[in-house]
This record gives structure tokens, sequence and C-alpha cells, in this order.
């Protein structure tokens, strides 16, 4: 099932031939596309169209990749793809802690392109089943999947759509080692299955968001060698 069909795609890139690149293969899957040479224009395209995914180039001129990515994130939950030719560890790491939901670096194949963007639409539709546990109580941390609402210490705290699906899926199995390869599927999907470091990257947001001291975790645990579980 394709996510693209009458989307809005916003491209970023100050490279003609890539923008005119990714722009016809998104337009032939029957995508609307908008398009910006620099990270300025990108973010003025954003609060004009509301994009239902952005393709973002992190090598720009004066506002990077990085810093573009930052600030819609602080405004909005959209999927972000960011395509670079960095490809360091700590490159994607980086860009998954900007809120990127995928990272693909140069070359890469239009296919390729186009299954990883279906899947973060897909991963931004899909509601979490609410057929197992679905809240958690005590004096410090509430949550209440069926109505979205995440409390500590009685106040709201915010999460990203990945974020959200990630915590669901934990305390839905609560007090059950999830491995990797089971929390990538079910959060992103089977595309993901070799992306190890996004589970870490985003336990590490939830940790920093939930818990009291993210060092020192209570709810969301490390089974070592094995994956996390949420512990009730």
């Amino acid at each position: 099932m394709s996510f693209l069909l009458n989307r809005k795609i916003l491209v970023i890139d100050d490279d003609p031939n890539l923008r005119q690149l990714i722009s016809v293969t998104f337009a032939n899957e029957g995508c609307q596309i908008f398009s910006a040479t620099t990270g300025a224009e990108g973010l003025r395209l954003f609060y004009e169209h509301r994009p239902d995914l952005i393709i973002l180039d992190i090598m720009m001129p004066e506002l990077d990749g990085w810093a573009v990515c930052t600030q819609i994130r602080r405004l909005a939950n959209v999927p972000i793809i960011l395509l670079t030719s960095l490809g360091s560890e700590h490159d994607v790491v980086k860009g998954l802690e900007c809120g990127a939901v995928d990272y693909v670096v140069k070359p890469f194949s239009p296919k390729v392109l186009v299954a990883r963007a279906n899947a973060g639409l897909r991963q931004a539709c899909q509601e979490s089943p609410t057929n197992k546990q679905t809240t958690f109580n005590d004096t410090y941390l509430t949550i209440d999947l069926e109505k979205r609402r995440i409390l500590v210490r009685n106040e709201p705290v915010k999460l990203s759509a990945t974020e959200y699906k990630l915590l669901s899926y934990l305390v839905q199995n609560a007090n059950q080692v999830l491995t990797i390869e089971q929390i990538l599927e079910n959060v992103w999907g089977w595309e993901y299955r070799e992306s190890s470091d996004y589970v870490h990257v985003y336990i590490s947001h939830l940790r920093r968001k939930l818990e009291a001291d993210p060092k020192e975790p209570r709810y969301i645990l490390t089974e070592y060698g094995a994956g996390y579980y949420f512990a009730k």
C-alpha cells in the first residue's frame, strides 16, 4: 500500500540536478512537489504549504539542514528525511537527534528513497493499537495512550509522533523484553530492520523526557544483549 498519492512533498536541496531528480521521482508517485534551493526558502515554503513530508539536504550554505530540521521539529511532527553525503555513525545519530525520521546517504537509489518516504508516511499515519495495556499511573508518571495523555509530576509532556509510538509499543508490552529488531519492525517498519541506531536514539529521547534521572532510568530499562522494556 502506498501512502504517497496526493501527498505534499517539500524538497530542500541546493543541487539543481538532485532537486530535479527527486521532484520527478515523487511527481511520478502522484505527489504534489514544492522545492527550495536554500534552508530559508525551505522554511518559508514549509510555513506556506504545510507539507506531509520533507526531504532535506544537510550541506547547504548559510542555513544548513541541521538548523532547518531543528526549527521545523519545534513546530510540527511532519516526517523529515535527511539526504546527505555525510554517512558516519555520528552524523546519522545527530540527524536523528535533530528529529529526522530517516537518513539517506548519497548516492542513493530513487526507489529506495521512495520506499523510505512511504515508510515515513505510514509511520506517521498509523494509530497505536488499543487491545493491550494502554494506561500506567504512579506518583511520578501518568500514561494514557487512548487519550494520548502523558504527564510527569502532573505536567503534560510533548512527544513527537515517533516518540509516542515507541512509548506506546513499550507500554503495551510492559515487563516484556523487546528486541531491537522487534522494536524497529513495529515502530518504524520492516524497511528499518538494519537501523539499530534509531532505537537507541529514541530510547534516549524518551528517557530525557520521562525519567527523573535519565542515566538511572526507572521505567524504560535496558536488558543488555537483548533489548529494552517498560517496567511497571
